[in-house]
């Protein structure tokens, strides 16, 4: 008898190689040229989906229409570095108000920008935003170029969350005075709720929600807790998941699983845990680059129930995440063989995943799993 030459692998480990490979998926794509596209928000009743552009545009795309001219009525924007036009969502009672919110970055006159956010009337032709107006400025000015943040999120219970970088200003991440590294809670009309943390507080502003964030890219409400995520870029190592709650302190830059790009330690940081300060869900030691997230709850595909997706710009691929209560684990990555930077990732009324790619020939994808 000839014995076999394949050395013997034990059962649990053939289980683990078979869990490590990433679930195969069928891409289509329904555009091209997109110049650097950030966010995408579904229009209802099958009327398509609007697109901005960071360099300052916002399109209509529609299946068998293909894409719009730029609407009008849209802010000027500062396209510089990582500012220009973020994230796009619909106001909750759009159906009434026809509300679309719109993040951005502006500059004052001394060329340093923040983040700012506001909204306008979508006409009835889908042309134009009509009588835009801007709620909510990150104060003071400090940004250069980088580090904005930008993410919308509605909960449903009448509140708007707004992640906003720290502007690559790391110590004011931790300033209760000052906007940068901040989640930021409003009403749904822009106007500071009375029950935020830091409303009666001197010195501190009344928006903030949690603070102690670098630069949060992916946002979104777990549908099973009903409580806010996000995701955000640490510096050199230490892209972190965090679910910011009320009045908490997220430790950036005190507390990091990261190092600066120079290969040295973060000049505040104390450690990757300090007193005082909340710990990640989740961290990667080697930073992806997180993007968009998007928790998967539609029955069209259940393989995916309990999962949500977290696109990745340096790595050009989207993350598949389990999610277990509060606690979360890497299951796999699905497009990395395509070779582009993922920007936003959505879950579609259809139960698709759609797909922004972040290039100068951008695509926007439809993913499904292959069975």
């Amino acid at each position: 008898m000839r014995l076999s030459l394949i050395p013997f692998i034990p059962a649990l480990l053939f289980s683990a190689l078979a869990q490590a490979e990433p679930p195969a998926v069928n891409v289509e794509v329904l555009q091209t040229k997109l110049d650097h596209p950030w966010a995408l928000a579904f229009l209802p009743e099958d009327t398509g989906m609007l697109i901005t552009l960071k360099g300052g545009q916002l399109r209509h795309w529609q299946a068998g229409k293909g894409l719009s001219d730029p609407l009008a009525g849209v802010p000027k924007v500062w396209a510089n570095g990582q500012g220009g036009l973020l994230d796009v969502v619909l106001a909750p009672d759009f159906a009434e108000t026809r509300r679309v919110w719109l993040s951005y970055a502006e500059a004052d006159a001394e060329g340093k920008a923040g983040t700012a956010v506001g909204f306008g009337r979508l006409s009835d032709d889908l042309s134009r935003l009509e009588n835009f107006q801007t709620v909510f400025r990150q104060m003071p000015k400090l940004s250069t170029g980088n580090h904005f943040g930008g993410r919308l999120v509605f909960d449903g219970k009448g509140y708007l969350y707004i992640g906003l970088g720290e502007n690559n200003q790391r110590p004011t991440a931790q300033d209760l005075d000052k906007l940068q590294g901040k989640v930021v809670r409003l009403t749904e009309q822009g106007e500071v709720p009375s029950d935020n943390p830091f409303v009666n507080q001197a010195g501190a502003r009344p928006e903030i929600w949690a603070y102690g964030i670098r630069n949060p890219q992916g946002m979104a409400m777990n549908p099973w807790s009903q409580v806010l995520w996000l995701n955000e870029h640490g510096p050199r190592g230490g892209d972190e998941i965090n679910i910011p709650e009320k009045g908490k302190n997220y430790g950036w830059p005190l507390a990091t699983w990261g190092i600066n790009y120079s290969g040295f330690k973060i000049p505040e940081a104390k450690g990757e845990t300090v007193e005082g300060t909340e710990q990640p869900i989740f961290y990667w030691k080697n930073s992806p680059a997180v993007s968009g997230m998007a928790f998967y709850n539609s029955n069209t595909f259940p393989q995916w129930k309990q999962k949500v997706f977290i696109g990745a710009l340096k790595d050009e691929d989207v993350i598949v995440m389990n999610v277990d209560g509060d606690k979360v684990s890497e299951e796999g990555r699905i497009l990395g063989e395509r070779g582009q930077r993922i920007r936003d990732v959505r879950v579609g009324p259809d139960g698709y995943l759609y797909v922004l790619t972040d290039e100068s020939d951008g695509e926007l994808w439809k993913v499904s799993p292959r069975s």
